[in-house]
């Protein structure tokens, strides 16, 4: 006979924890196993990451899913291996072998590939994708053998570095080292940089190393997470305005942070700015965002009063 299970006793929780993906979990495997750890009341993450794809995944809780949207436009960085002369139908090691062709390029074309792939370029969206086509997945059309026709996104390729390794099994690689625009899939720019050097091309590791501000070098992994104690993976928790990295911030006086908070706009001798991080002077504490307009102080996103004290009680603990 089971044993019963234990009831996870459920806390509020609020802030930011940068977690290493591990490879195989689906971005919502790892914060449900996050949230779990930190028996958090709320989560959400700021964009997936492919299960076959590694790192960077920044996660949100309690109060910071309100701005998790905001980090869905940031630029990305990204570390690829592309297997050269292999084509596979998911554009990754996971997909069956659809075509193979010889590989032949000099030092010369790499170089002139890298520069073609540099900048604004035109991306179609590979069919293993979550984009939706009449309210339906790509990968489903995919998986029934179908194949639709998907309009080209633009894009731009911020950097680009392809530098050839060491071969595998026989095969040619390139490592792929690209700060992309928000929608670039790599598993396409792989594909693509393959065919543009006569070849085909999938990829077999894919790592994301940065994502807005947040770099690989400021992740935990969710096996070291655990090992951990519970007060522990709390210090792991940054604070909910790490989410707002750029915004001007504001502090309002006790009077104008109470109206502020009921979604009534401010005057003040501010001047425009489009993304704004406003503050209560006393105590301090986050507010919301906001933009400014004419010298008016138009709410955003705003915190409630019980996630501030609850925030505020957690910081005096």
């Amino acid at each position: 006979m089971n044993a019963p299970r234990t009831r996870v006793q459920r806390r509020p929780v609020h802030g930011v924890l940068l977690l290493d993906k591990p490879y195989g979990l689906s971005s919502n495997d790892a914060l449900q196993k996050a949230k779990w750890l930190l028996r958090a009341e709320k989560a959400g993450h700021t964009g997936t990451l492919d299960p076959l794809a590694t790192g960077v995944l920044p996660l949100c809780f309690g109060a910071a899913t309100k701005f998790s949207q905001l980090h869905l436009d940031a630029d990305k960085s990204y570390e690829a291996i592309a297997v050269l002369g292999v084509q596979t139908s998911t554009g990754d090691a996971e997909g069956e072998v659809v075509a193979e062709k010889s590989v032949s390029f000099t030092p010369a074309q790499l170089q002139e590939v890298q520069a073609q792939f540099t900048g604004p370029i035109a991306q179609v969206p590979p069919m293993y994708s979550a984009l939706k086509k009449d309210g339906k997945a790509l990968y489903d059309y995919a998986r029934a053998g179908i194949e639709v026709e998907r309009e080209a996104r633009h894009i731009v390729i911020h950097a680009l570095a392809l530098e050839e390794i060491t071969p595998e099994s026989g095969h040619r690689r390139l490592k792929i080292t690209a700060t992309c625009s928000k929608g670039t899939y790599i598993r396409t720019l792989g594909e693509d940089i393959g065919f543009a050097l006569g070849t085909c091309a999938h990829l077999s590791a894919l790592r994301r190393i940065q994502t807005g501000p947040f770099a690989l070098r400021q992740c935990i992994t969710l096996s070291d997470l655990e090992a951990l104690s519970e007060s522990e993976r709390e210090k792991h928790v940054l604070p909910v305005e790490t989410l707002l990295d750029g915004h001007t911030p504001v502090t309002l006086a006790p009077e104008d942070a109470g109206r502020f908070l009921s979604g009534v706009r401010r005057r003040g001798s501010w001047p425009d700015c489009t993304h704004t991080a406003v503050y209560g002077q006393t105590p301090h504490a986050l507010l919301g965002t906001a933009h400014v307009t004419a010298g008016e102080l138009i709410p955003g996103r705003l915190l409630s009063p019980i996630e501030i004290q609850s925030i505020l009680e957690k910081a005096l603990a």
